[in-house]
């Protein structure tokens, strides 16, 4: 017999179990009852640009019922005595929030996440579901549509504070080295699905001719394709054709130097403030972590590369761009010296055992970041400048470029499903009473991955952005 089902809710509202239907092939089946659980469980998102989340199969004829109470509160983990008594059981789960029903078979159809059916024409929640069917745990999400999940969110929300999904070395979709490619979509797919953090390594073309623009993709010392140069300027237009669709979003842009040849940090510099980033209209390049209203329909720039001495003097000789030039290498925990990036880059893994480890230093970030609880201005009826929040990024990324077993898709495929197993059950899990009063506010940070949508599976992205409920629902109170 399998373990009881243990659900968790992780949005901002309360979610009830109101019917247990158990499908077998036995002619007849015979079930004991529940223990009526008075708790509470929160509303769930329908994404609607998922396709990984199947059709619900309507109910066969031979089934029996019981009706039950299970209430889960928001952010609450509930074990329950629901559980199918063989492998040929399904069972088929009723939930109800503010008198709306869903509908959501177990075990899932496929182990990609599922969108609970709604029991009513014109739903006013839609809810999606990740069941880990090893561990008999069943997740709840909120989550807006993808494309335009920022949306939700107040024009003060410090951009810092967001559970951000993001992509390392974004552009590296292309027919390329196995060490070089590390996603298996493009930058417009990417944005589509939710990711708002890109990160891009450039190589200037030509960095003695300050006329000249060309900005080649690069990763590490190669090109990002085999099959010619992708040039920076190409990119640019697909995040502003994006932020043109969708105004309500903003994408964080890390810029680096890397690839062959001389050129220096100043002249990048250079050549981004006199060809790319001068529109205040499309880039927001003060020094500073913004605002959200400040930043919709921008690109953010984070600079990992040093400035021109000129550019040392924008902004009343405070720099140019979020400041995060002196980025510790290969490192579990640091901060930037400007204390606005607190960053977790450990990327030497050797051997196929160190993802162990690599899995262990990004699952301690996750929570560095979960500790937070950010000034909210108008909410919290802030007066003087708040504390900084750093951006907490966490790369769930590594290589070795001679070991296959650590190409970035390989440990991409054990790494992915762990942090998504992490968000799932023990992400800022809370002991001590009611979940909702935990300190923090339960982000993630800027999760940086690898080869997410790999075969349609966006799972990781929906688990980071549903991490967003207790901060949405702080914003609500207010």
């Amino acid at each position: 017999m399998s373990s009881p089902l243990v659900i968790r809710n992780l949005t901002s509202k309360p979610i009830e179990v109101k019917r247990c239907e158990y499908h077998g092939t036995a002619p007849s089946l015979s079930r004991g009852g529940f223990t009526n659980i008075s708790q509470n469980v929160t509303s769930l998102f329908r994404n609607a640009t998922s396709p990984a989340a199947p059709p619900v199969v309507e109910p066969a004829t031979n089934f029996v019922h019981e009706d039950v109470s299970i209430r889960i509160d928001p952010f609450q983990s509930l074990k329950t005595e629901i559980r199918p008594q063989s492998v040929d059981e399904t069972i088929h789960l009723i939930f109800e929030t503010e008198g709306e029903q869903h509908r959501l078979e177990t075990p899932t159809p496929t182990s990609n996440s599922t969108t609970l059916k709604p029991l009513t024409d014109s739903p006013r929640f839609s809810y999606t579901a990740v069941h880990l069917t090893e561990h008999s745990h069943l997740t709840l999400y909120s989550s807006a549509n993808l494309s335009s999940w920022m949306r939700s969110f107040k024009d003060d929300t410090p951009l810092s504070a967001l559970s951000i999904p993001g992509t390392h070395n974004s552009p590296t979709c292309h027919r390329a080295l196995p060490s070089v490619r590390c996603q298996a979509t493009s930058p417009p797919e990417q944005l589509d699905n939710g990711v708002r953090f890109f990160d891009i390594r450039v190589q200037p073309e030509a960095p003695l001719d300050p006329s000249r623009d060309g900005l080649i993709l690069v990763h590490g010392v190669f090109p990002i394709s085999l099959t010619g140069n992708k040039y920076l300027r190409d990119l640019l237009t697909e995040v502003y054709t994006f932020l043109d669709r969708n105004p309500s979003e903003t994408v964080i842009l890390s810029l680096k130097r890397e690839g062959t040849g001389d050129a220096t940090d100043a002249q990048l510099s250079r050549i981004l403030f006199d060809h790319y980033a001068g529109d205040p209209n499309r880039w927001f390049t003060a020094p500073r972590i913004p605002y959200l209203g400040e930043a919709r329909g921008k690109i953010v720039l984070i600079r990992r590369f040093g400035l021109e001495e000129s550019l040392k003097q924008e902004w009343g000789g405070a720099g140019w761009g979020i400041d995060a030039e002196n980025w510790a290498d290969n490192t579990p925990n640091a901060t930037c010296p400007s204390g606005d990036v607190c960053v977790q880059d450990f990327y030497e893994v050797l051997e196929t055992v160190n993802i162990e480890k690599k899995i262990q230093y990004s699952q301690e970030h996750l929570e560095r970041a979960a500790k937070c609880c950010c000034t909210l201005p108008v909410h919290d009826q802030v007066t003087a400048p708040p504390p900084k929040q750093p951006f907490f990024i966490n790369f769930l990324t590594a290589s070795n470029f001679w070991k296959v077993g650590c190409w970035p898709e390989k440990i991409a495929a054990k790494l992915n499903p762990a942090i998504v197993d992490f968000l799932c059950r023990k992400h800022n899990e809370f002991d001590g009473g009611d979940p909702a009063q935990a300190p923090g506010d339960g982000s993630t940070g800027i999760v940086v991955c690898d080869w997410v949508g790999h075969k349609g599976n966006w799972d990781l992205v929906r688990c980071i952005i549903g991490m967003n409920a207790k901060l949405e629902m702080r914003e609500q109170d207010g």
